[in-house]
């Protein structure tokens, strides 16, 4: 059992760090500027490496970040719907990224992905996927949303007909912000706690949605970043992503996980815009660009039909 764990976590890592390599040299093609690398240990076991491009001339802000982590105990926001868990010792292991890029026409997006392990007398007696991506327009674009729903669709299509619906109706119920009733963007897919079929059919549906993300969002943003804009796009760009900071913030499961278990906070906190503004009580004027992302877009919808 412990050698079929190992050679499974192994194979989950190779994976994850293939994956970041993948993305950060795509994102680079991009960029007139470089990534750094910040790679780090944690006390309690593990480390990981963090790359992040600041000041970009697409991206004001691009973080890609890969962690391998152990502790002795499960924090409590991995043990709140699974109280018989707590007390064990756990392995995780994810891949987490968010690109802010600076065209207000160009969406923010997010997507990780994550492994874990629970073990108790060194034994693992469960283990699971989560994750997904989501896309967070300032200014909506119906043949995009489409697009990136699509992807998302057939990325989940060979592994069932259900798992795009649930998987997309999940990651409406997840990125909502219950105090602004509102959700955070139009969405994608997000799935957690997956451990169907096997190990190996749990680990290719994470695989395909970590594959698909690149051809997912980087049509968007090539069709998108000389789309000429004024001042009063980007001051709605900065005042949407108040929004984004919110929901890190207060609701965030993953970021909720790293700081309870005592993770690297520069590395956990790298999602968050460089520039942002709150104006209070702000209401887009009728008919306005503005007022139709909250219109057409941060709505309940199927962008597939």
């Amino acid at each position: 059992m412990l050698r079929y764990m190992l050679k499974n976590s192994q194979s989950v890592r190779n994976y994850f760090l293939e994956l970041q390599n993948r993305i950060t040299e795509k994102l680079q093609e991009e960029e007139t500027v470089s990534f750094i690398e910040d790679q780090w240990n944690r006390d309690e076991g593990g480390g990981g490496q963090s790359r992040i491009l600041e000041n970009g001339e697409i991206f004001e802000k691009a973080g890609i970040n890969f962690s391998d982590v152990q502790g002795k105990h499960l924090p409590a926001s991995a043990t709140d719907k699974r109280p018989n868990l707590e007390n064990a010792s756990f392995r995780a292991m994810g891949i987490s990224l968010v690109f802010h890029p600076r065209n207000p026409f160009v969406p923010t997006c997010h997507m990780n992905l994550r492994h874990f392990s629970v073990l108790k007398d060194g034994e693992e007696i469960t283990w699971w996927f989560g994750g997904g991506y989501d896309l967070t327009p300032y200014y909506g674009f119906e043949e995009d949303a489409i697009h990136w729903h699509r992807t998302a669709h057939d990325a989940c299509e060979p592994f069932g007909k259900n798992i795009y619906p649930n998987f997309k109706e999940a990651c409406d119920r997840y990125f909502y912000l219950p105090h602004r009733k509102e959700p955070r963007g139009i969405g994608g897919v997000f799935f957690d706690d997956y451990n169907e079929v096997d190990f190996e059919h749990s680990f290719a549906l994470t695989q395909s949605i970590g594959d698909s993300f690149l051809p997912a969002y980087i049509p968007i943003v090539e069709k998108r970043k000389h789309t000429p804009y004024s001042d009063t796009h980007r001051n709605f760009q900065c005042y949407r992503r108040g929004r984004y900071v919110e929901f890190n913030l207060i609701y965030d499961r993953g970021t909720l996980f790293g700081l309870q278990s005592n993770g690297r906070t520069e590395s956990i906190l790298m999602s968050l815009p460089p520039e942002v503004n709150w104006t209070y009580n702000y209401k887009p004027d009728s008919n306005s660009e503005e007022a139709l992302l909250y219109q057409n877009f941060l709505i309940e919808k199927d962008w597939l039909k």
